[in-house]
């Protein structure tokens, strides 16, 4: 099969399983890509896609991360940076050597060295499959953003641990301090060119755009979906961590995006683009996984029909082990800021058992770790085979399975269990930002410049009170009425107010969104939040603006087909 048809299958694929994963909804869609892969895979003339890992992160890993990174709420992700940067660093080193010793315990063959390089795989958990099953099963706000916020930073650690561990077997050679200093060279030198990537192409944007407005929409855009590529291939090509690069990349963007409310048309263009990206990616991970899966159980059943239990023993000591130190890093950081808020007399919300254990049971392994693993040398130095590499894959691709399973059963279970909250906090701090969007329309209405014309501002008065009405009774939160502007006038007079209703309709969703965009400015709402809401309102000022469009395009037929002008 060619690449373009392996393309367009994996794509159609992709759609397909969409589809289905609505109509089977108890059953996760990447559980769903990762069986409809591996089945379309496992018969011997079926379809057989080597992968390389390279590729693989560079086609895919960029933009999934750019976009979570340009997702992720800020002043979440701040709020909570304590507990993302010791998930993200100290429980990746935890794990690694922790679980690495565990590994050359259990299998004496497997050098320590190899050991840790398949503990460092490990290591970090998927972001696509965090939000895949996180969301779904409806995790709370503040667990979901410390996942969220790990996933993001973690890999760029696990694989830096990764390269160490592969760079000991090869050489046989470890020091700690060249390590240490590596690993903030590949941290600081990865989130400084993203950030300068960004800020780069955000000035670049506004030239553009300043000069070409709505003309220069779509080549933005464009630019815009290439940005997490050159960010990684940038860092990559300095030495530097590229996940991290893009991840920081995104997170930038967010921020010069505040002072761009109102580009409409170029945030619409973005946003549909990206949702397009990001489902057919996440699919085609998956469904690559499964494709993987027939030949990697094939190379461990190789080993022996008896051996074949002992590998499924292996898959399952290590996976418990990989979330008992999870569970046990978690825990501790719970009794730990119990500790430090008592001693400082603050108070201090403590979670239940069951959200620790959600927490626990929500490090999902996936794409990332399928790349790492696969991107272990083939041979030595000196040509010899790398020692277990078959096996470091095999092992690698069952601790996937089985967290992806244990949290797919696991936390709906434990999710069940608690009590539900009495007022979900986004959708509190969404309520008190719409009614202060609109009281900023109304706002907006009584700061208009008078009109010339005498009986002009008579009537711009009686349509500017009608919209003001139906933006008191939306902060009221009663129903709006839609009379006719016009009432009983001619209709020359009709058409004039009701052209003079939708400039002011215009002028008030400009206002309701400068409104939510001060408010993010000031933390008082999220990232998520003002993506909502401004969302809503830019396609209210998409349907005004067709309107209007509509009816001066029927005025002026009209005049032409008279013979009048078609002006008021």
């Amino acid at each position: 099969m060619s690449s373009v048809e392996l393309v367009l299958l994996l794509l159609l694929l992709g759609a397909f399983t969409g589809l289905a994963g609505r109509y089977i909804p108890a059953v996760p869609l990447p559980l769903l890509q990762i069986a409809l892969g591996a089945a379309i895979s496992l018969p011997q003339d079926g379809l057989h896609v080597a992968l390389d890992p390279e590729m693989f992160l560079l086609l895919f890993v960029p933009p999934l991360l750019f976009a979570d990174g340009w997702r992720m709420p800020k002043r979440e992700f701040y709020a909570l940076r304590r507990p993302i940067v010791t998930l993200a660093f100290g429980l990746v080193f935890a794990t690694v050597l922790g679980l690495g010793y565990f590994v050359h315990w259990m299998i004496p063959s497997m050098p320590l060295t190899v050991a840790f390089a398949l503990a460092a795989v490990l290591s970090p958990t998927d972001a696509v499959s965090v939000a895949a099953i996180g969301r779904r099963v409806g995790l709370p706000g503040p667990l979901m953003h410390i996942l969220e916020g790990e996933s993001l930073l973690n890999d760029a650690s696990g694989l830096v641990a990764l390269k160490f561990a592969v760079a000991a077997t090869l050489t046989g050679v470890f020091s700690w301090r060249a390590a240490g200093a590596d690993f903030l060279w590949l941290v600081g030198g990865g989130l400084g060119v993203g950030m300068v990537t960004a800020w780069l192409f955000s000035r670049l944007r506004d030239a553009v755009t300043s000069k070409l407005h709505e003309d220069a929409n779509i080549h933005t855009v464009v630019l815009l979906l290439l940005l997490p590529f050159a960010a990684y291939l940038v860092a990559e090509h300095l030495g530097v961590s590229g996940i991290l690069a893009a991840v920081s990349a995104g997170m930038t963007l967010n921020f010069a995006d505040l002072e761009r409310s109102e580009h409409v048309a170029e945030r619409m263009q973005a946003q549909s683009a990206w949702t397009m990206i990001e489902s057919t990616f996440n699919a085609t991970i998956f469904l690559l996984l499964g494709l993987q899966l027939p030949a990697i159980i094939g190379s461990g059943l190789s080993y022996g029909e008896g051996f074949a239990w002992t590998l499924a023993g292996y898959v399952l000591a290590i996976s418990l082990v990989l979330l008992g130190l999870r569970w046990l890093w978690m825990a501790l950081a719970v009794r730990r800021a119990i500790h430090v808020a008592v001693r400082k007399g603050r108070p201090v919300d403590v979670p239940s058992r069951r959200i620790v254990a959600a927490a626990a049971l929500a490090g999902i392994r996936g794409a990332i770790t399928l790349a790492g693993a696969l991107s272990v040398p083939l041979t030595l130095t000196d040509g010899s085979p790398f020692p277990a590499r078959g096996l470091l894959i095999f092992l690698a691709t069952g601790v996937i399975l089985f967290t992806l399973l244990a949290a797919s059963i696991g936390l709906p279970l434990l999710m069940r269990q608690l009590p539900a909250e009495r007022e979900n906090p986004h959708r509190r701090e969404e309520r008190e930002a719409r009614v202060l969007a609109a009281q900023a329309a109304v706002d907006s209405l009584d700061a208009l410049p008078p009109l010339a014309a005498a009986h002009r501002d008579v009537e711009r008065a009686e349509v500017a009170a009608r919209v003001a009405g139906d933006y008191q009774r939306r902060i009221l939160g009663q129903a709006l009425d839609r009379p006719d502007a016009a009432g009983g006038a001619d209709p020359a007079t009709a058409r004039r107010l009701h052209a003079l209703e939708m400039e002011l309709r215009l002028s008030c969703l400009r206002a309701e969104r400068q409104a939510l965009y001060t408010l993010r400015r000031s933390h008082r709402i999220n990232d998520d939040t003002l993506r909502e809401l401004v969302h809503e309102i830019d396609l209210a000022e998409v349907v005004v603006r067709k309107r209007r469009r509509a009816e001066a395009a029927g005025k002026s037929t009209a005049g032409e087909t008279t013979g009048e002008p078609g002006g008021h």
